[in-house]
């Protein structure tokens, strides 16, 4: 991965496949169309259908057993030269993509920032272990030598309210009988349990952020010693593709029972749920109960909610299996331990050895690889915007379309959010 020149325009043919549930995928097919590329999509449930009103689409309607000979066959019938989508781990993403490698079409993956809260990853292959950034400290190093330092200042609001919105209407129709009554949603949990959790959590989202307060104030006023464990979404591919872990209670189990035998006597483990946990699973029980197996009972801290900045603050080291919060960890300089296969998991930015020896041996990142890392994260995989706000949205599908037109997805691209086509 190197910086380059912008490359001369050339028509190619994308196809779209499921994307962030946002307008940002119709959107950026209809910009590149109007720059005389091609375009298609596949939708594969009704929520897809929704969220794609231009023309070029067609419905898969058949059994999942079909769909490896179906998308190969159209990639061939169709020349794509390009796939975007979002989720490669999802199964019909999984087989895109290998009949996609086979032929030598690239694969661009996007997502929720590396960094938060108004970038967007716009990479080839995909995110965490699949991502392309290098991972050797030297390499890292040269590339960032001639990039400038990131600008981490917030441009854009996205709206948790539009989200949940057009999150609830996709998943809701996919629910409805028709003629995609094949589809196999990646969805681990049904969308109503998972709806009726999260609207518990923001219901008690005040009560759970005051009790962690306290907590933390607490444990501070005594002077232990904090470390942070950050959980993530159980249903988070992140999870269930890029880590060893069948559930989150395996790697909560892990974490304390390492703490139990190497912490100091008088350190403190906070464990953290996801602020967007459906509650589908009673995780203070749980972690409660992990606590009292390995004699923990006092030292181990469950945490409803409570503000990850200020947490962050009070803590003397981060645990995470791969959430971005271990990359938040890193920018403020706190040493952090990566569990499962994360981009930013490089030794001089993650601690380099066993979790057991963390706790004593932890130490804060590596100044100059830490820069590094964030001007090459942020010049070359990510575009700045957000998916449900505007105008963040019209800014993260003008760079989106800058970078596919010009064929500069994984190179350093300097420049503000206006970025001519």
């Amino acid at each position: 991965m190197q910086q380059d020149n912008e490359t001369a325009p050339r028509t190619r043919r994308f196809l779209f496949l499921q994307g962030p549930i946002t307008p940002f995928f119709q959107e950026l097919g209809g910009r590149l169309r109007e720059l005389g590329h091609v375009v298609h999509r596949i939708n594969l449930c009704l929520g897809d259908r929704l969220f794609w009103r231009g023309p070029g689409a067609v419905n898969f309607t058949d059994r999942p057993a079909a769909w490896p000979g179906f998308v190969a066959r159209f990639l061939d019938e169709n020349g794509i030269t390009d796939i975007v989508l979002l989720g490669e781990q999802r199964f019909y993403h999984r087989e895109a993509i290998a009949a996609a490698k086979a032929r030598g079409i690239e694969v661009v993956a996007t997502d929720f920032g590396y960094l938060r809260p108004d970038w967007i990853v716009f990479e080839h292959d995909g995110l965490g272990r699949d991502s392309r950034f290098p991972r050797d400290p030297a390499a890292i190093l040269k590339l960032a030598e001639t990039l400038p330092p990131p600008d981490l200042g917030i441009r854009h609001r996205d709206s948790f309210r539009n989200q949940a919105a057009m999150d609830v209407l996709y998943h809701l129709s996919c629910l409805v009988p028709g003629p995609f009554r094949h589809y196999r949603s990646h969805q681990i949990y049904h969308p109503v349990q998972v709806y009726a959790g999260t609207l518990l959590r923001i219901v008690t989202r005040s009560r759970a952020n005051r009790q962690a307060d306290a907590i933390i104030d607490r444990l501070k006023r005594e002077g232990h010693p904090l470390f942070l464990m950050a959980m993530q979404m159980e249903t988070d591919f992140s999870v269930r593709a890029y880590s060893h872990y069948d559930d989150l209670d395996s790697a909560i189990e892990e974490v304390t029972r390492s703490f139990a035998a190497h912490a100091p006597p008088e350190a403190r483990l906070l464990v953290k749920v996801h602020p967007l946990d459906p509650a589908v699973k009673n995780w203070r029980r749980r972690v409660t109960r992990i606590a009292e197996r390995a004699g923990m009972s006092e030292r181990v801290h469950y945490l409803g909610g409570g503000n990850l900045g200020g947490i962050a603050e009070s803590v003397q080291g981060v645990i995470t299996i791969n959430s971005t919060v271990g990359l938040r960890a890193i920018v403020d300089r706190l040493p952090t331990h990566a569990l499962g296969e994360a981009i930013y998991k490089i030794p001089g930015l993650c601690h380099d050895g066993p979790l057991d020896t963390f706790w004593t041996e932890g130490r804060p990142p590596d100044a100059e690889l830490r820069e590094a890392f964030l001007r090459g994260v942020i010049h070359c995989l990510q575009i700045r915007g957000v998916y449900y706000a505007r105008p963040g949205l019209d800014v993260a599908v003008r760079e989106a379309v800058h970078r596919l037109h010009h064929g500069l997805v994984n190179r350093p691209v300097i420049g503000g959010p206006d970025l001519p086509a």
